[in-house]
């Protein structure tokens, strides 16, 4: 065997590898990673995270948050629930296309002002129908902000650091399942002449998202070459580290790459695209009707709707741990589909220990695990998205098409608890644990297929992408492009 037949062989036993050897017709970026020192890669994340991540954190706390409690029972709790969706999906994909032609530093601090401001307005709404068309512009104005999030990270950190900054600020979905309830019981307390108790949670939760939007404004950069908290040395080593991540799937860097509806096609196209979207709609189905129905789960315990609040806390907090976690040891391994397919395992368990009996301490030790399993789920199939996927114009129409499609879950989640099911909910229990391991089987599929697909780019079976098209318009589908797995 020769030596480029052994480094075949290598590459096929660890497909996902991410550094192979490049071949001769290949590109090369002006400066490989490894001469960039390490000790400059963690101040540039360093600098990155103590910069950004903190307002993307407040960013995604307050939109869980603003949509927390309605004051509302029964079917019009889940329609105006469901009006929230409507915008909110149409937007996914148009957003992250804007986003790339605006300064995302500015447009998604834009985002969060214009839904603090429509936030702010519905506490004074008297009607329904009031109440249904704030819900529609709330849903207009957060629709573009997860894919613009994770849009935006991809910008500054490489593919195999980028999950645990997803994890950081994605962590704040169950922080504000127990914060927000908290908050919610306390300021629904307030009385005063013609406002009694519940508007002013949106008095106060939508003023501090409009401040919070306007101060952003002022903190945000870009993109690396725009942040000013670096030095001239450690953006252009920021710029070209990005560069030699790309692994040939780009000539151009976040600056300079122009929009092509070619990069459109190629996103809707991808085959990892289409399996994590769908595997996304089916773990965001439990995730939606969990975050919005936990109080409503733990008041069928017996417990008064202040106690059913409180008891929201720990399962949320237990989620907020297992976040970070997963997200932490999946960047440390380059792993995705074993983590969701753990967490999936143990969602399951806990909808099983809600269903099987009537004993409240087996039924709240179940919240615990499904909290614990499928919260570390969402971060992991949207960075797994991201990392298959290059160059930036790729990337902003494959993860705005995968939380578009994800979304629509939310139509079924906000009619999956209801009324006539109390005090037991088995059928939306059952629901969950279906649309889990349907999830389940679909990662195992594209777990086969990202292998199988990594095995024939080592071994030269793709290189014939090279003579059929352009280098630079392959993006992901470059033979030199490894597909995390």
């Amino acid at each position: 065997m020769n030596d480029m037949d052994e480094k075949r062989s290598d590459s096929s036993i660890a497909p996902d590898i991410q550094w192979n050897e490049r071949r001769p017709s290949e590109k090369l970026p002006a400066v490989e990673s490894a001469d960039i020192d390490p000790s400059t890669h963690r101040l540039i994340n360093r600098k990155f995270d103590t910069r950004i991540l903190p307002w993307l954190f407040g960013m995604w706390l307050l939109s869980f948050i603003d949509r927390q409690d309605l004051n509302l029972q029964g079917q019009k709790f889940n329609i105006a629930l469901a009006i929230f969706y409507v915008p909110y999906i149409c937007v996914d994909v148009p957003s992250n296309l804007v986003l790339k032609y605006c300064k995302a530093g500015y447009y998604l601090p834009a985002l969060l002002t214009c839904w603090g401001l429509v936030g702010t307005f519905m506490g004074f709404v008297k009607s329904y129908g009031g109440l249904l068309a704030a819900r529609f512009f709330l849903g207009l104005c957060e629709g573009g902000l997860l894919g613009g999030m994770i849009l935006y990270l991809s910008m500054f950190y490489q593919r195999h650091a980028m999950l645990w900054r997803v994890g950081l600020f994605y962590c704040a979905a169950p922080l504000s399942g127990a914060f927000g309830g908290l908050l919610a019981t306390g300021l629904a307390q307030i009385k005063t002449p013609g406002y009694n108790g519940w508007p002013f949670i949106f008095f106060v939760e939508g003023a501090i998202t409009t401040v919070f939007g306007i101060v952003a404004f002022f903190f945000l950069p870009n993109t690396p070459s725009d942040a000013k908290f670096l030095t001239p040395e450690q953006r252009d080593a920021a710029v070209k580290r990005m560069a030699d991540d790309s692994q040939s799937a780009s000539t151009r860097d976040v600056d300079s790459e122009k929009f092509d509806w070619h990069w459109v096609k190629v996103a809707l196209l991808d085959v990892n695209v289409q399996l994590l979207s769908l595997i996304f709609f089916l773990i965001i189905t439990p995730i939606y009707s969990f975050s919005l129905f936990l109080p409503t789960i733990i008041k069928s315990l017996g417990y008064s709707r202040v106690v059913s609040q409180l008891f929201t806390v720990p399962p949320n907090i237990c989620g907020f741990f297992t976040v970070l976690f997963a997200c932490w040891i999946s960047d440390r391994t380059k792993q995705r589909g074993v983590y969701m397919i753990v967490g999936c395992v143990v969602t399951i368990v806990g909808y099983i220990m809600l269903i099987s009996t009537d004993r409240k301490l087996i039924q709240y030790g179940g919240t615990f695990l499904v909290a614990a399993g499928i919260f570390p789920c969402s971060p992991l199939v949207m960075a797994w998205l991201s990392n298959n996927l290059a160059p930036h114009f790729v990337r902003a129409t494959g993860t705005g098409y995968q939380i578009m499609i994800a979304n629509f879950a939310a139509f079924i989640a906000t009619f999956t608890y209801i009324d006539k099911d109390a005090p037991r909910y088995i059928t939306g229990h059952a629901i969950n644990i279906g649309t889990v391991g349907a999830a389940i089987v679909c990662i195992v599929v594209l777990l086969f297929y990202n292998r199988v697909e990594n095995r024939k780019r080592a071994s030269g079976k793709r290189d014939n992408r090279l003579q059929e098209e352009s280098e630079d318009r392959l993006g992901s589908r470059h033979p030199n492009f490894r597909l995390t797995l």
